[in-house]
Formats: structure tokens, C-alpha cells, sequence
């Protein structure tokens, strides 16, 4: 019982570790002016921007061989839910967790490690300007995402996937509301009643927190495919705003 416990201890100080030198060994790395292009060819890089704006689970299964699979991934980086919750293309529970199963269980098959994210959380206020409060009920906006969030930790669990809960850490400090310093995109930082998609140091703090999340649990640094929505997509660049081009910066900066 001792050993096991200097195990589990000293595995976490690891894992602190590698937040602390995400965290500030690599902070330059991500501080750019947001006009300045990152020049490497997209094919050189370790990770892909496979997200699309709009996609639910159903999207994600019609194209997972095409913009998945078929890179041969070594590391999937899984973001899906955003839309099935909120959007018109919204999918009732039980059918988005058939969904995620099964795009989890492709890709762990195909011989890809997996990693799942937890969905963001979203300035709720915002939402009822998009839809009426009835669309979300009988649960709630938040009883809607940590409906969908039980269900992502529980297929993380299910295809011995590597989870990180995302919706923790920007509820913890993402200022998530009407602030200038607020991770998720609003009137103030954005210049819209966005609520939903990350700032550009939102996407910082994604690849900061993904990278960790690689380092302490030793998993591939290289052909990685960033699979999801709007919220992986993020400018649509593997090496500007977008967390997959902040990651390839940290992972191509050692």
C-alpha cells in the first residue's frame, strides 16, 4: 500500500510538472502578434485541424474516414458535442451517446491512442437570444451540457480513453460572461454575443492544457488529428488561432 501510494504521488508531481513547463517554459512560444504568420507548411507539422464548423456527432461519422482515419492517426483529439446540444442540429441523448461510441470505438480500432475533451461551458444568456428556453427543457442549458459531459467522461472511460475536462478548467477561470477577460468570445472581446466559441487566448489555454494533458500521460507527439467542430476548427490554420495551431507550436518548440 506504500508503494502504491509514491507511485500515484510521484506520478503527480510529474503531471505538475509538465502543467508548470506548459504552462511558462512555452508561454513565449504563444505569445504573437495576431497578424504574424507561422510559415511552416501545414504537412510538416504534428497535428491536423480536421474540425468543421456545425458538425454534430452525425457530421463527424459521415466524415471520419475522409478527415480522420485516414491520416493514420497515432494520437485523435476529440472535441463533439457543441453542436449536438445547442444548435439546430441538435441530437437527443441517448442517440449522441450511440454516435460518440461509435466514432471512439473507430478510431481506437484504426490503432489511433484517443484523447476526449468535455464541451465548453457557454454564457447562457446569450443562448436564449438564439434559441427559446423551451429548447433546452426539460434539463436546462446546464443540465443539457452536463448531460453531454457525463456522457463524453463515461466513452472516455468505456474505449479506455484519455479524458481532459475542458468545461472544468474554463469554468474554474475562463472569466466565462461579459468580460474583456472572459476565454469564450462575447460583446466586449469579440465585438458580438458570441458565447459560445473561444477568444483567441481561449484557444491558447485549449493547446496549453492539451499539451499537458500529452506530456503527462506520454502519449504520441506527432500524427495527431484534431477532430471536432467550430471549437477545434477555430481560423481554420494549423498554425495560427486555432488550439491546434498553438499546439503544434508547443510540440515544435522543445
Amino acid at each position: 500500500m506504500v508503494n502504491s501510494r509514491r507511485r500515484f504521488l510521484g506520478k503527480g508531481l510529474t503531471c505538475v510538472t509538465g502543467i508548470m513547463a506548459g504552462s511558462y517554459l512555452h508561454a513565449n512560444a504563444l505569445k504573437q502578434d495576431e497578424s504574424e504568420h507561422w510559415t511552416a507548411k501545414p504537412e510538416t507539422l504534428p497535428a491536423i485541424n480536421s474540425g468543421i464548423g456545425g458538425n454534430n456527432t452525425i457530421d463527424l461519422l459521415n466524415r471520419i474516414e475522409k478527415d480522420c482515419l485516414a491520416h493514420r492517426p497515432k494520437l485523435t483529439i476529440l472535441m463533439a458535442g457543441t453542436n449536438d446540444m445547442n444548435s439546430v442540429k441538435y441530437v437527443p441523448a441517448a442517440e449522441y451517446e450511440r454516435n460518440l461510441s461509435v466514432i471512439a470505438g473507430r478510431i481506437v480500432s484504426a490503432g489511433s491512442q484517443l484523447l476526449i475533451m468535455t464541451i465548453l461551458p457557454a454564457y447562457e444568456p446569450y443562448l436564449l437570444t438564439r434559441h427559446p428556453a423551451s429548447f433546452y427543457e426539460p434539463e436546462g442549458v446546464a443540465g443539457r451540457r452536463k448531460q453531454v459531459n457525463a456522457i463524453i467522461k463515461k466513452t472516455a472511460g468505456d474505449h479506455k480513453a484519455v479524458l481532459l475536462d475542458m468545461e472544468q478548467r474554463f469554468t474554474a477561470i475562463g472569466n466565462v460572461g461579459t468580460s474583456a477577460a472572459s476565454l469564450i468570445q462575447n460583446e466586449v472581446n469579440a465585438g458580438k454575443t458570441d458565447g459560445v466559441h473561444p477568444t483567441p487566448n481561449g484557444y491558447r489555454f485549449i493547446a496549453l492544457s492539451v499539451f499537458d494533458c500529452i506530456v503527462c500521460n506520454d502519449l504520441p507527439r506527432e500524427q495527431i488529428v484534431c477532430f471536432g467542430d467550430s471549437i477545434t476548427r477555430g481560423d481554420g490554420s494549423n498554425d495560427r488561432n486555432s488550439y491546434p495551431g498553438f499546439l503544434n507550436k508547443l510540440l515544435t518548440t522543445v
